[in-house]
């Protein structure tokens, strides 16, 4: 069954959840914070190790810390569950509040971090009620084997008919509405994948958007190919999960949504898994 229709969200909140990414974060944060609409840029310090809480919070964000990493789907909750708390408390009472779209950004897109732009505008206008972004090539050599990116493109369209260029992108707005048909998120790397195939089977309207983002390249060292095993991992333990859920209901779910690329120019979540901000090279 679709969801019922939303009001469309009048501003932006963007989420970056980061975990050592001193070098980066404030660049980050500078660009965010130019994206039309933004009126928020929370920073969540997912236990890092070095400054990258006093970066953010110096570049202008609110940052909340993390004493202990999390991984970073506890971190994209964090901020999201503490801007609903906010909006609820802003509220006049027995006014129903108005919630922002959610933009999830990657602490390590440096000055590109303004092209996300592009992810907030459907979800504004009240065209879609998520956007993933598509990014090009990056120019720096590295990434893995396809190996990930096939499993969960192969997931993604088997439980929900969704066919996902970037199945991995973490760069995504979403409405509310879509967030809350997320929840919970899935452990570890498991999250986008997870996250693609619960709101496109709660109805709702999922877009892909071509972003111009720079960011950091995972390279094809021991460490890389571990990196690589536990994404692995992670995203067929989301997968299975739902496969799981869709017998229990009588079959594959429903609700799938066909996407055009637009051209711009007890929670899963948890578990911890091993530098878990580093998405880059899938």
């Amino acid at each position: 069954m679709s969801a019922q229709p939303h009001a469309a969200p009048e501003a932006v909140a963007a989420i970056i959840p980061a975990m050592n990414e001193s070098a980066r974060i404030a660049a980050t944060v500078t660009a965010a914070k130019q994206i039309p609409g933004v009126d928020i840029v929370l920073v969540v310090d997912d236990g890092s190790a070095d400054d990258t809480g006093t970066l953010a919070r110096r570049a202008g964000a609110e940052v909340i810390t993390h004493p202990k990493n999390k991984g970073k789907a506890a971190a994209m909750m964090t901020g999201a569950f503490a801007l609903r708390n906010r909006e609820i408390s802003d509220a006049d009472p027995g006014v129903e509040p108005t919630h922002r779209a959610l933009l999830f950004i990657d602490g390590d897109l440096e000055d590109s971090a303004i092209n996300t732009a592009p992810l907030a505008e459907p979800v504004l206008a009240g065209e879609a009620d998520m956007t993933i972004a598509i990014l090009p090539a990056q120019k720096r050599k590295g990434g893995g084997f396809g190996f990930v990116v096939g499993l969960a493109k192969k997931g993604i369209v088997e439980l929900s008919g969704f066919e996902a260029t970037q199945p991995l992108s973490g760069m995504r707005c979403l409405s509310r509405e879509a967030f809350d048909a997320a929840l919970p998120f899935a452990a570890g790397w498991g999250v986008e994948a997870a996250m693609t195939i619960d709101v496109v089977n709660a109805g709702l309207r999922v877009e892909e958007v071509e972003c111009d983002l720079h960011h950091r390249v995972t390279g094809r060292d021991l460490k890389a190919q571990l990196h690589r095993a536990a994404q692995y991992r992670d995203v067929a333990r989301a997968i299975f999960v739902r496969r799981i859920r869709a017998k229990r209901n009588g079959g594959t779910p429903g609700g799938a949504v066909s996407s055009t690329p637009v051209d711009s120019g007890s929670s899963e979540s948890t578990q911890n898994s091993s530098d878990p901000h580093k998405e880059t090279g899938k």
